[in-house]
């Protein structure tokens, strides 16, 4: 880039809701998808949920005349679900995994076993250094799927993921130019876990921030017109909600403005299906060098940032407590299940040397109950584990917003 003239980046982002089996036409949207990129020439497509590793393969046959360089992250039993389509070189790569992914035990949400992470691929475009940050629904999505608002159990896993990407952010960006997220993060704008996020990086959002936006209302992702839209998670927001976002943050001696905003509005352009149960988010920036070296300040400098921290504390303490109450729980299962096991023991060899005259249960329900503490045994000991990791890292996360708060406290 030379003189003052800038630099036009055009990004595409999108949750593609590609489960397999399960995800409806999941395959015909694929090739939409693969169609629309190869069509209109993105600079950047940032896509979430390709859960099958072949659709990602069929999208790189598709896009490489277009994209010739991409990258799949792969992370979890059952994958990430995120990759990257670039029209320039990718210098590297780096996946981090969240430290808390929800519970294993849920299984009808699979968040566990998706191993939610937060990718980041650095490039270069005339002579600028890009952080892409792209965090994986997924959480995942990328962050953790809202299952309910009213008594969300996941509220404080999401807190600790969104201070970890916040972390990731800040600690990786000292080396680029511009820093740029785009994902699901499954959290509304005024979510603590998004203020949280946006506070302790700076980051900006491009439908806030953007000169011109055309779309849905409220730059709304999931939308009532949407065919695939689950209608009854949307009836407390007639309008939908906006949970899938660009941000960007420009560190050293640039400009980024936002210069256009585009949502898709149920279907994707010339055809009558979505690409997903997600609106497309589609931004135009500008990128522009400036005089002097831009002060890498944290949004840490607004005065309301010390409250959000500690909303944001005082929600993964109450995590914390019913982390620790599961684990006492799990603790004591697993401890009466062993007595069990060692009394049936202690019959069973009384029996054999003859301290008994006969066996004190009937063999079958004897052998069954020994079978059913063993199980409870084994699975009571899993969870504990599980809850005892849990409880570890919701201290730590709340150690360091601890310190974080302490931090703002005593700035000038």
């Amino acid at each position: 880039m030379e003189g003052d003239s800038a630099l036009q980046l055009r990004i595409f982002d999108l949750n593609c809701w590609g489960i397999r089996y399960l995800s409806k036409r999941r395959q015909e949207r694929v090739e939409l998808i693969g169609d629309t990129l190869r069509r209109e020439g993105f600079d950047l497509a940032l896509l979430q949920e390709v859960w099958s590793e072949q659709d990602y393969n069929n999208l790189k046959g598709k896009l490489g005349g277009r994209y010739p360089f991409c990258h799949y992250f792969r992370s979890g039993v059952i994958g990430s679900g995120l990759c990257i389509f670039s029209r320039f070189p990718i210098l590297d790569t780096l996946l981090y995994q969240y430290s808390l992914n929800g519970y294993p035990y849920m299984l009808q949400h699979g968040d566990w076993f998706c191993g939610k992470s937060v990718g980041l691929v650095i490039i270069k475009i005339s002579g600028i250094i890009f952080n892409i940050t792209v965090p994986l629904f997924p959480l995942s999505h990328q962050l953790h799927a809202e299952y309910c608002r009213e008594k969300d159990a996941y509220l404080p896993h999401r807190l600790v993921q969104a201070w970890e990407l916040a972390q990731f952010i800040r600690h990786t960006s000292k080396a680029a130019d511009v820093v740029l997220l785009g994902g699901d993060l499954n959290m509304h704008p005024e979510d603590v876990g998004i203020r949280l996020l946006r506070g302790w990086t700076g980051l900006q959002d491009a439908f806030a921030e953007a000169t011109h936006f055309e779309g849905c209302e409220d730059g709304c992702t999931l939308i009532p017109k949407n065919c695939f839209t689950d209608k009854a998670e949307l009836l407390p927001f007639p309008l939908g909600i906006r949970i899938d976002y660009i941000l960007y943050k420009a560190i050293s001696s640039f400009t980024v403005t936002c210069k256009e905003l585009k949502t898709t509005t149920g279907t994707a352009p010339g055809t009558d299906i979505p690409f997903s149960d997600h609106e497309a988010v589609m931004a135009t920036l500008h990128i522009k060098r400036q005089g002097q070296a831009a002060s890498d300040t944290l949004g840490t400098a607004e005065p309301m940032m010390a409250d959000v921290v500690t909303e944001a504390q005082t929600e993964v303490g109450v995590g914390l407590r019913a982390a620790q109450r599961q684990r006492y729980s799990t603790g004591r299962m697993a401890v009466l299940a062993l007595l069990l096991l060692l009394v049936q023991a202690t019959a069973a060899l009384g029996t054999l040397v003859g301290l008994g005259t006969e066996q004190p249960f009937p063999k079958l329900s004897f052998s069954l109950l020994a079978f059913a503490a063993i199980g409870i045994l084994l699975l009571a000991t899993g969870l504990h584990l599980f809850h005892t990791t849990e409880v570890k890292m919701l201290q730590g996360t709340e150690e360091q917003m601890r310190m974080a708060l302490r931090a703002l406290q005593e700035r000038p």
